[in-house]
């Protein structure tokens, strides 16, 4: 949007466009003040500027998640007991809109069970959908005409309202369940009516909790929980889930020939499998395993071997030890945990192979290697840092482990600096406190009291022999099948950097935002998880200018990571897009639509991202989505004998990094908060940070208040930022002569320089003063002809000294001019004069033809009927600036050109701000080379003309490459300005060049700046709507812009 004194009064008989154009200006103390809706799509940069995008005509909006009252009409009419249904929205009190239901049985003697009504719509529509209340009717009520009379419903009582009091657990499944509950969520009693998240459960305790499920045989849908988060609706689903057989392991202990059959879970001739032998230490003696790689694995992979140096999945934490002892004690841990874990002896290959494998070793060795370091060259944390700086080093994953430690003396600070390098294609975070863990056990001798290692071939199996491929694809095209725009913040389009140029901004929230978020997650019976993707979902949005975003969550992994899930070292954790819808919709309806669209993608948690990205209608290599969500819970009891492993080390730092360019990690600390953004420094990471921080505080009081507003109020500005947008960047009002007429410009300076040259054509020249005299009898002459303020003339004339005369004429006599470029087609031509319904039309001999049809009076300039009025000044008494001026005709929506309604008010704001932004010098030769069908030669024309510059006329800007011409400043598209630039005729003494209508690229810049002299270069644009140019930038070779 765009205001100001110089946007325009409208379009020329187009009201019902005007009004959907032109709108108030709610921002402008002045009276009638409007602002212009550009259809463009723009972003503020930190520093002022405001970067386009592009255009929003051929957006669409992807409908997003709604409440569709008939859907869950239909669905309660399915019910045996029920004949009709109607469910209304109400809002009894002030702020509590709930869903109530109305139904009538099939039989009057029929009992109503409200709970039965619930449950059945609970199996069948998502949370949000299902209905408070319940109001037993014997009929509808009806009105007159038989309608539905949907204000007669009555408000439900107490006896509709579903309630939730406590009522003990039934049978043995409950009470098993209710016991493990109480257990994992520190609760006394736990009723079947108990919702888990309400209750503070989490993603992590969930997986917790469905492995103690299992210990007791008890197998579920993780679905089921987080669908239908209820004690008694996980009990009911108990045994309704296949776990997935995980098969043996083929290989014997002292096998000498691995063969296929041996490898249930790999797909391999028997010459690949003696490739893979080939590769291990001591051969197969040595081979414990082989299998295929999980889903993120595979994408680990990828990025792994697509670095062209580094990579970007390489971590390292740095530790300072008291003395050498402490450090080998580490070491001799760390290889222990190494010894019972099949996963940290694995290495993967994939030369040869028919797909990736990984490869488990029955001994893998850890590296522990001295490095000589000199103190003199600094500090001996940084020189190891910098000696294996992921951007640069490489680990050879195809050895096992993928793990080695490196250390140094530091005699400076008395200590040793070890460091440990690690692949991400063995751990996640959960694993990381799994092995934090039992490096604490076996430092403190405490080994025995460890449970069995899970073998992490027990995930693969999950992954691969569980959800078919073929159900993957289908919940996937139903999510993104109709996605076919990808989402990407601030254009960020790289997804396989290697995390170079980022930025990371950690910030803590609350401890009373903390409380409330969890306060409304537990009161919706949701995730704070699900919170937090909206928040991010709704910062996405409005930085993308979308309200259907995608981005990537990184789940667990674990849900149904089969037996020892929860303890198991390895990958575990899987990205994959998520859909969420923004806009129109209720922000309690988006909570719930975000944690029902979060909940349906567990079950899928081992799709490949490949496949999901496959599934969507963005074709690669675009990528669906730029931007993750990391939600991570991070809360740990560590006791005082823990603590006292690591007695004699400290963690000097670490470092982990991402392939992705844009990166929310929220750490769940199990009653605090805290997240990190990591972000292209040019766009911030601490801005990013101010804008989840705010959606955050107003998701929460919203819900808090007013649950209902609609997403699109959700605002993502800090106050400062909002402050810095609307005022600081709008501060632009600065003085001009508000009732001054652009003739009247021109006519000071003729009493300025009546000699000076004006305007050139070829061999011919005017002064001001023959120019004006000549402009006058014209006028004159006009008057007569009945020409009066706002009356508007067209002129179709070749271009030359006449074009110049007619245009200043016409103003002179009141009008406002429409000019009709002779190149264009006949029917534009005759729709133009149509629409503009012209008091008469300027025109010429070699013109005459292109107006056959015309039907107002046609004045031919070359007949000079005009040459004995007055040279005088003409005097219009009613003529204002806030006149006509001109009418320039754009291209239309409707494929019919529009006519933008210019005054002089705006044109003189116009032209005062180009005398300040131009000097007399610059604008003292102006190449006129612009039709006067495009706004730019309102500035060619009119600017020098008012400054005591000459103007030279010229068919086009090509013109240049042909004869002498001494010009100052030119204006034209880049495009002609690379031909100019191409054939050497841009001339000597040109000073400044602008350049609008066109992307600049910044090559274009520099060879301006290399090829010629010229001093500076002006970047404009501007709709005809807003008077010519609204935003420039000026590049001038003094700024360094040449380098």
């Amino acid at each position: 949007y765009i205001g100001g004194v110089q946007v325009a009064r409208g379009y020329l008989n187009r009201p019902e466009l005007t009004v959907e154009r032109f709108l108030r200006d709610l921002f402008s103390r002045a009276a009638n003040a409007r602002m212009y809706r550009t259809g463009d799509l723009g972003r503020y940069l930190p520093d002022g500027n405001i970067e386009y995008l592009g255009r929003n005509d051929d957006q669409v909006k992807i409908r997003g998640f709604r409440i569709e009252l008939g859907e869950i009409e239909a669905r309660l009419a399915q019910h045996e007991t029920v004949k009709e249904a109607v469910v209304l929205a109400r809002e009894d009190a002030p702020g509590e809109k709930r869903l109530v239901a109305y139904f009538t049985p099939h039989s009057v003697d029929e009992m109503a069970d409200i709970e039965a009504l619930r449950t059945h719509l609970s199996g069948q529509l998502p949370e949000y959908m299902v209905p408070s209340a319940y109001v037993r009717l014997d009929t509808l009520p009806l009105t007159p005409n038989g309608k539905l009379d949907r204000k007669a419903l009555p408000t439900p009582d107490l006896d509709a309202v579903i309630t939730r009091e406590y009522e003990a657990p039934q049978g043995d499944v409950e009470a098993r369940i209710a016991r493990i509950w109480e257990d994992l969520l520190k609760l006394e009693q736990v009723g079947r009516h108990d919702n888990f998240f309400e209750l503070g459960g989490h993603s992590l305790l969930a997986v917790k909790m469905i492995e103690r499920m299992r210990q007791v045989d008890l197998s579920v849908d993780v679905r089921v929980l987080f669908g239908q988060p209820t004690l008694a609706a996980l009990a009911a689903a108990v045994g309704g889930y296949r776990e997935v057989v995980v098969p043996a392991n083929g290989i014997p202990a002292d096998c000498t020939r691995i063969t296929p059959d041996m490898l249930p879970l790999a797909e391999l001739s028997q010459e690949e499998i003696e490739r893979i032998i080939a590769t291990v230490p001591g051969g197969v003696t040595n081979v414990q395993d082989i299998y295929a790689l999980a889903p993120l694995q595979e994408g680990i992979l990828y990025h792994h071997l697509t670095a062209a140096e580094g990579d970007p999945y390489l971590q390292q934490v740095i530790f300072g030890f008291d003395n050498f002892t402490r450090l080998e004690d580490f070491a001799h841990a760390l290889q222990a945990v190494i010894t019972r874990h099949d996963i940290l002896r694995t290495g993967v290959l994939w030369e040869g192979l028919s797909e990736p494998m990984q490869v488990v070793w029955r001994d893998a060795p850890l590296s522990f290697e001295s490095v000589a370091l000199d103190p003199a060259q600094g500090d001996i944390a940084t020189q190891l840092h910098q000696r294996f700086d992921p951007r640069f080093y490489r680990l050879d994953i195809r050895q096992a482990p993928m793990m080695r430690i490196v250390y140094a003396q530091d005699p400076v600070n008395q200590r040793w600096v070890g460091m440990l390098l690690f692949h991400h294609l063995v751990d996640d975070v959960t694993s990381l406190a799994v092995l934090s863990a039992e490096i604490e056990a076996h430092m403190l001798g405490q080994a025995q009291r460890l449970s069995a290692s899970v073998p992490y071939r027990n995930y693969v199996a999950q992954a691969r022999l569980g959800v078919s491929r073929e159900e993957h694809e289908t919940f996937f095209r139903d999510m993104l099948g109709d996605i076919d725009e990808p989402t990407l913040p601030f254009d960020l389009q790289d997804v396989q950097g290697d995390g170079s140029g980022l930025e990371e901004v950690r910030q803590d929230v609350s401890t009373d935002l903390s409380r409330r978020l969890r306060a409304q997650a537990r009161q919706l019976g949701v995730s704070a998880a699900s919170l937090y993707h909206l928040v991010w979902a709704q910062v996405l949005g409005q930085v993308s200018g979308k309200d259907d975003v995608v981005f990537g969550t990184v789940l667990v992994g674990r849900m149904q990571g089969g037996e020892g899930a929860d303890r198991a070292l390895g990958m575990f954790i899987n990205t994959l897009p998520l859909r969420v819808g923004l806009g129109a919709q209720g922000v309690l309806v988006g909570v719930k639509a975000t944690h029902a669209r979060l909940t349906a993608l567990l079950g899928h948690e081992h799709a490949s991202l490949a496949l999901a990205q496959r599934c969507s209608g963005v074709q690669a290599p675009t990528p669906l989505f730029s931007a993750l969500l990391n939600y991570r819970h991070t809360a740990t009891a560590v006791s005082s004998e823990a603590l006292s492993a690591w007695n004699g080390i400290q963690v000097l730092g670490g470092e982990e990094r991402t392939n992705y360019p844009l990166m929310l990690s929220v750490d769940d600390q199990g009653e605090a908060f805290s997240f990190t953004v990591v972000t292209p420094a040019r766009i911030g990471a601490q801005r990013l940070c101010g804008y989840v921080q705010h959606t955050l505080e107003n998701l929460v009081g919203m819900l808090e208040q007013q649950p209902d507003l609609p997403l699109q109020h959700l605002s993502i500005l800090p106050a400062s930022e909002r402050e810095q947008l609307l005022v600081t960047f709008n501060a632009t009002e600065a003085d001009y002569p508000q009732q001054q007429t652009i003739h009247g410009l021109f006519e000071a300076q003729v009493q300025r320089t009546p000699d000076a040259v004006a305007v050139i054509r070829g061999e011919q020249r005017l002064s001001y003063g023959e120019l004006n005299e000549r402009a006058n009898r014209l006028a004159h002459y006009l008057r007569k002809q009945g020409v009066k303020p706002d009356s508007r003339v067209a002129i179709c004339v070749e271009r030359g000294i006449d074009m110049v005369v007619g245009l200043l004429a016409i103003l002179k006599a009141g009008g406002g001019y429409v000019p009709l470029d002779p190149a264009y087609p006949l029917d534009r031509i005759a729709y133009m004069l149509e629409d503009s319904a012209p008091a008469a039309v300027l025109t010429q001999t070699a013109t005459l033809g292109l107006l056959a049809a015309a039907s107002m009076p046609v004045i031919d300039l070359d007949s000079g009927l005009w040459q004995d009025e007055s040279v005088q000044n003409p005097e219009v008494a009613e003529l204002t600036s806030s006149h006509l001026a001109y009418v320039i005709y754009t291209s239309g929506s409707t494929g019919l050109p529009k006519g933008v309604m210019i005054e002089h008010r705006n044109t003189v704001n116009f032209l005062t701000w180009a005398h300040r932004s131009f000097d007399s010098q610059t604008l003292a030769k102006t190449l006129f080379s612009t039709s006067l069908n495009f706004d730019l030669a309102v500035y060619e024309c009119f600017a020098p003309l008012t400054s005591g510059g000459s103007i030279e006329v010229v068919t086009n800007v090509l013109e240049l490459q042909q004869g002498e011409h001494d010009i100052t400043l030119i204006n034209t598209v880049p495009s002609a300005l690379k031909a100019l630039l191409e054939s050497g005729g841009l001339g000597e003494g040109v000073d400044t060049v602008n350049v609008a209508g066109e992307a600049l690229k910044r090559s274009l810049v520099e060879t301006l700046f290399e090829q010629t002299q010229v001093k500076r270069l002006c970047n404009l644009y501007g709709p005809s709507e807003t008077t010519t140019y609204s935003s420039w930038v000026s590049m001038a070779r003094e700024d360094g812009f040449a380098a």
